[in-house]
C-alpha cells in the first residue's frame, strides 16, 4: 500500500518542481530585485518593451537587440542567426515560455551576453517578463 502512495505522489512532486508560472518566476525576480538593490520599486513593462526593441552594438559590428531575432512582435515565430525557428517569446502565445526556471535562467544567461556583452540585472529580467506578460 505504502508504495503504491509513493509511486502515484512521486511524479506529482516531480512535476510541480520543475514547473512554475511566469508570475512565478516574476515574483522570484522581484525579490532578487529587492535583495540587490534597496532603492527598487517595482518592475515596469514600459522599460521592458524598451528594453526588449533597444539596439545596440553586436560584437560583429552590426546592431542588434531581442527581437532582432524574436521579431518586431514577440508573439510571432523568430528565427536565430542560424536560421532555426524560435516559438513565439510572449507566455500570451507560447504556454511553455516562463515556465521552467532552469531554461528561463540558460537563456536569460545567453541571450543577456549575446545582446548585452554581459548578464541582465534582475530588474532588466523582471521589466522583460512584466511587458512580455502584457502582451496579449
Amino acid at each position: 500500500m505504502r508504495k503504491t502512495s509513493i509511486l502515484f505522489a512521486l511524479p506529482l512532486w516531480a512535476g510541480l518542481s520543475a514547473a512554475a508560472a511566469p508570475e512565478q518566476i516574476l515574483r522570484d525576480l522581484e525579490a532578487e530585485a529587492r535583495r540587490d538593490s534597496q532603492t527598487f520599486t517595482a518592475f515596469s513593462a514600459v522599460r521592458g518593451e524598451q528594453f526588449y526593441r533597444t539596439e545596440r552594438a553586436g560584437v560583429d559590428g552590426g546592431k542588434i537587440s531581442c527581437a532582432s531575432c524574436h521579431t518586431a512582435d514577440p508573439r510571432a515565430l523568430g528565427k536565430t542567426r542560424a536560421h532555426k525557428e524560435i516559438l513565439p517569446l510572449a507566455p500570451g502565445a507560447n504556454r511553455e515560455r516562463f515556465t521552467d526556471p532552469a531554461k528561463v535562467d540558460k537563456w536569460f544567461r545567453r541571450n543577456c551576453n549575446d545582446v548585452l556583452g554581459r548578464a541582465c540585472t534582475a530588474v532588466e529580467k523582471g521589466d522583460f517578463l512584466a511587458w512580455l506578460l502584457s502582451v496579449k
